[in-house]
């Protein structure tokens, strides 16, 4: 699958997550996938990561549901989080496979391990016969 975001909401991701950094930095993306089959992301939401840690995240449930309402106000599509790595690759870890449980959900990796080198990538995960797999998507920054 094919992902657009645009550049200020890359630059909006980043900018958080270096503010957040050493801790992991979340939020949700939304949009629509559209009939050409590009998945296009119109909106970011930077979330609070409750667990304030480097090794994972959890988004704030209240904030969570906040952010599904307006995507609902603003006719947009649930399309998946982003979170950023603050020590390692823009690659899912043992931890985010293992709880990754929307099989259509896009899953945005910000890794800030190169310093002023920023790499994000788009992910699917599924669980095909008990075991996630993971393929990696094209992120196309508009």
């Amino acid at each position: 699958m094919r992902i657009t975001i645009k550049q200020t909401d890359f630059d909006m991701i980043y900018e958080h997550a270096l503010k957040e950094s050493p801790d992991e930095a979340c939020g949700l993306i939304a949009g629509e996938d559209r009939e050409d089959g590009v998945r296009e992301i119109s909106r970011v939401y930077i979330l609070e990561n409750i667990d304030h840690t480097n090794e994972h995240f959890t988004i704030d449930p209240k904030e969570q549901l906040a952010a599904i309402k307006d995507m609902r106000a603003c006719g947009l599509k649930p399309l998946g989080n982003w979170h950023s790595h603050p020590e390692s690759p823009s690659r899912p870890s043992e931890e985010d496979k293992r709880l990754a449980n929307d099989s259509k959900a896009s899953y945005l990796i910000l890794s800030l391990m190169e310093e002023g080198k920023p790499v994000l990538n788009a992910f699917h995960i599924e669980s095909i016969n008990g075991e996630k797999t993971v393929r990696k998507e094209e992120l196309v920054i508009v």
